[in-house]
């Protein structure tokens, strides 16, 4: 994922993807791994066809056991979202982005612009983190529930999971 903010490490073997492990999160290893492929894949930094690192690569990089790589790439597959290929490697089956990444760019302004408010105000992140969640809550909680303002677009996984061509 791009830029010195994302959550990710270095680049492996020319992936779109990288992947960075937070101990102190409490979350298994391969499950943030999961999250971080979605999140690549909500924000359209990995597409369908998009070669995911190959697990030895992984490994190295992150000094993790190979079944803990290989468990991540499980659940993708369960999900719709990847597929191994036999002496190839994983790669990418489906999406998950709502949003063109012209429409991210101008989201990411206007939340960096917030952040920035939230910050003069004199918030800390864990005070940012509370105001946008309860705003999140309350935003969800009003709105009509129509598919359109649920979830937007579909991506290609939800089509799948869902039988629709």
């Amino acid at each position: 994922m791009g830029g010195e903010d994302s959550e990710a490490g270095p680049r492996l073997s020319g992936s779109p993807i990288e992947f960075r492990l937070d101990p102190s999160s409490g979350v298994p290893t391969y499950l943030q791994l999961v999250q971080q492929v979605e999140h690549a894949l909500r924000l359209g930094y990995l597409a369908t066809g998009d070669q995911l690192p190959k697990i030895r690569d992984v490994v190295a990089s992150l000094a993790i056991n190979p079944n803990t790589v290989f468990k991540a790439y499980r659940e993708l597959e369960t999900k719709g979202l990847a597929a191994g290929r036999p002496g190839q490697g994983t790669f990418i089956e489906a999406t998950l982005s709502q949003v063109t990444l012209p429409e991210l760019a101008g989201l990411r302004g206007s939340l960096l612009a917030w952040l920035a408010t939230a910050d003069t105000a004199g918030l800390d992140e864990d005070g940012m983190v509370a105001l946008f969640t309860n705003v999140l809550r309350d935003f969800r909680a009003r709105r009509p529930s129509t598919s359109r303002q649920r979830g937007g677009r579909r991506g290609a996984a939800d089509d799948k999971r869902k039988g629709v061509a």
